[in-house]
């Protein structure tokens, strides 16, 4: 399987159909006339997202990139081998000493270590514990990790109850 989080943003773009539209809203004359709202559908995942804050076609292709990676990060999920399982370079990089994931959203390594913890939950059933125990981590930090971000958490309560578990609460 492709790691697309780890493709750079033009071999990326490559693998999407992008559409320039006229985006509607405030902006006047400029926004009116030229085509500066940007859509892409990723090919292989069929995700498809939107940049249209922006006059700028190139600010709103940006926009579009980083959501893009964002929700691949949060949808698409690979096999995990649990008798195989290692702790990703992921997760290990945003390691701290004292065992927690720490690693702001801004940060480079965020989406790929969103997406590594959202394989290994998925792959043990949704259960919290169980993940954390494969990821060398305490229940506490990575529930902290899991319900620091509203948009995660919303893909975390969609795995546990997609295996018939009670929602995280943030």
């Amino acid at each position: 399987m492709v790691d697309y989080l780890q493709l750079d943003d033009d071999r990326l773009l490559a693998n999407c159909d992008v559409h320039t539209y006229r985006a509607s809203g405030p902006g006047g004359q400029k926004r009116n006339k030229t085509s500066s709202a940007v859509r892409l559908r990723h090919r292989p995942t069929g995700l498809t997202v939107v940049g249209t804050e922006s006059r700028s076609q190139h600010e709103n292709r940006a926009r579009a990139i980083r959501r893009l990676r964002e929700a691949i990060a949060l949808s698409v999920r690979s096999p995990v081998d649990l008798d195989r399982f290692v702790v990703p370079d992921a997760i290990r990089a945003c390691l701290t000493r004292d065992g927690r994931l720490h690693v702001g959203r801004r940060d480079m390594r965020y989406l790929p270590a969103v997406q590594a913890v959202l394989d290994v939950l998925d792959a043990v059933d949704g259960r919290v514990r169980d993940a954390a125990k494969l990821l060398d981590l305490s229940t506490a930090a990575l529930s902290a990790f899991l319900t620091r971000d509203n948009k995660l958490l919303a893909e975390v309560n969609r795995i546990r109850r997609a295996h018939g578990h009670r929602p995280l609460q943030p």
